[in-house]
């Protein structure tokens, strides 16, 4: 295979493809979850670490989302709970103790219902939290590479892997390693699990929102910040979870 633009898109096309078919019914029983606590006046928080933090913020406070929406991040500890910034250590995933006070500084409610983004899937912070959600009787979608996380041995004292502990589990279809192009001499360039869990988290805010629709309920759904009343219509919607959403950090 060349390694070239053109290359990588036709990968990414067919990966595409292939996600958006096999995760279907997968991407309907995250809908029904989310859709579910939302009516339980829930929130959807989500989180993801490295990489994996787009995800959340493709879920929280974009233009076209869900306004009941929330992002857990590592740097919390520094914004919410005034630890140091040199905390902030880029192995700091791998610690599970840390998943304790992410989970004590969000604003969370027994309703509310989480999305956990994690291409490896086996990050002791990741999951830990999953393992904390499903004590405290949370729904929880997991987005992960089921191909990579099956390759790798669990970072967590438990041996478990955040799939072990969802509800619905989305396979974002990115090979082990990530990268899809290979090299002459070894390694790969060309990730694609963020495009692919982008996509699902798109998916996921759709099919939520025809569910709304159906049952004749206004979706609570941002408008652009950039166009005219934007900002009054998203104050408007955010004022109802006035102390149960960030953003911003």
């Amino acid at each position: 295979m060349t390694v070239s633009s053109e290359a990588y898109l036709a990968v990414v096309t067919e990966t595409i493809g292939r996600v958006a078919a096999d995760q279907r019914e997968n991407v309907a029983r995250a809908a029904d979850l989310i859709a579910a606590s939302l009516r339980a006046d829930g929130v959807v928080h989500a989180f993801g670490t490295g990489h994996s933090e787009a995800l959340a913020m493709e879920i929280a406070g974009r233009a076209g989302g869900l306004v009941p929406t929330n992002r857990i991040a590592l740097r919390d500890l520094v914004l919410h709970g005034g630890e140091p910034a040199d905390v902030l250590d880029p192995k700091l995933e791998r610690e599970p103790a840390v998943a304790h006070r992410l989970y004590d500084l969000a604003p969370v409610r027994p309703q509310d219902v989480f999305v956990l983004a994690s291409n490896s899937g086996v990050n002791g912070a990741m999951v830990e939290f999953a393992a904390i959600l499903k004590e405290r009787g949370h729904g929880l979608v997991a987005i992960t590479s089921v191909q990579h996380s099956a390759r790798m041995t669990s970072r967590h004292p438990s041996g478990r892997k955040l799939a072990d502990f969802a509800d619905v589990v989305l396979d974002n279809g990115a090979p082990y390693g990530d990268a899809t192009l290979p090299l002459p001499d070894g390694g790969a360039v060309g990730a694609v699990s963020s495009i692919t869990a982008a996509l699902l988290a798109q998916q996921i805010v759709a099919e939520v929102v025809a569910r709304l629709l159906a049952a004749g309920e206004r979706p609570p759904v941002y408008l652009s910040a950039n166009i005219t009343g934007g900002d009054e219509h998203n104050a408007e919607l955010e004022a109802r979870y006035a102390g149960r959403i960030r953003r911003g950090s």
